[in-house]
């Protein structure tokens, strides 16, 4: 079975992904998703737009899109809730029963869950995704000594998009540093990495999973062969094993669950917003 999830935002929707894919996913191995992203619909046209994009959905596949939404202002609301779709909408679900709770009403005020009233934070998090970035696949291991963690694997098995993450989100500064073919055998920490060591934590990846990952970015190459992928993944598995390094694995896992999983081990979630 296929069907279409759009999550739809007045500001950046990742309120919406999150919470979308962690109910969609209670449902992996019966339904295949397809999702799409429609942020900053924050005005008359571009939810009607939007409307007009999920009907035509409806009507290529024969039934209703999969809708979750996070928009705040009723009239744009009034437009999206038209759409020939099954709406899940996050905020009115909650907002009733919290308004009848504590005798106030809601002042649904656009985009206050990422709200940039806390400047410190904002600039922690922006600083963060800088730094991930310049530390990103080893580029360079002379910060590491301002890194909160730092991100060790074979390569495609999950550093980057879970480094990404953590900065954006917690505000981490989380390098990574990927090993290759021209570190085996017998894996050793470099310099960088072995002065750091208690910042170090490992990522592994099911080789058949990881061999089909670098098959799509590099097809038929000893990069992407089978035999490479199992050789890295048992390499690797050994130096943490023998160097005492923390190590999850990533195969069945999503960004966020590795995430927060990683932090609460490291006992580095920092509570920044």
């Amino acid at each position: 079975m296929k069907r279409t999830v759009f999550f739809i935002s007045d500001r950046t929707g990742i309120t919406s992904e999150m919470l979308g894919q962690s109910l969609t996913s209670q449902f992996e191995g019966e339904v295949e998703f397809t999702y799409h992203t429609i942020p900053f619909v924050d005005d008359v046209d571009k939810a009607n737009a939007a409307v007009s994009r999920i009907n035509q959905t409806a009507i290529r596949d024969g039934h209703k899109p999969i809708v979750f939404e996070t928009i705040v202002k009723p009239d744009i609301r009034n437009i999206i809730t038209s759409a020939n779709a099954l709406l899940v909408d996050f905020f009115h679900t909650y907002i009733g029963p919290l308004e009848k709770e504590l005798g106030v009403h809601s002042s649904f005020r656009v985009g206050k869950s990422h709200s940039t009233d806390d400047r410190q934070a904002y600039d922690t998090r922006m600083s963060a995704v800088n730094f991930a970035l310049n530390n990103d696949d080893g580029a360079s291991t002379k910060h590491y000594n301002q890194a909160d963690i730092i991100l060790v694997g074979p390569s495609r098995c999950g550093k980057t998009p879970t480094s990404l993450y953590m900065a954006m989100q917690f505000g981490i500064f989380a390098a990574n540093y990927p090993f290759t073919e021209e570190d085996l055998p017998n894996i050793k920490l470099k310099q960088g990495l072995a002065q750091n060591k208690h910042k170090l934590y490992g990522l592994t990846i099911d080789p058949m999973q990881l061999h089909e990952i670098r098959n799509k970015r590099r097809p038929n190459s000893k990069y992407s062969a089978l035999n490479q992928c199992m050789l890295e993944v048992r390499e690797v598995e050994s130096l943490y094993r023998r160097e005492n390094i923390p190590f999850i694995d990533t195969t069945s896992r999503s960004v966020e669950e590795l995430a927060v999983k990683i932090m609460a081990d490291k006992e580095i979630l920092r509570k920044i917003f």
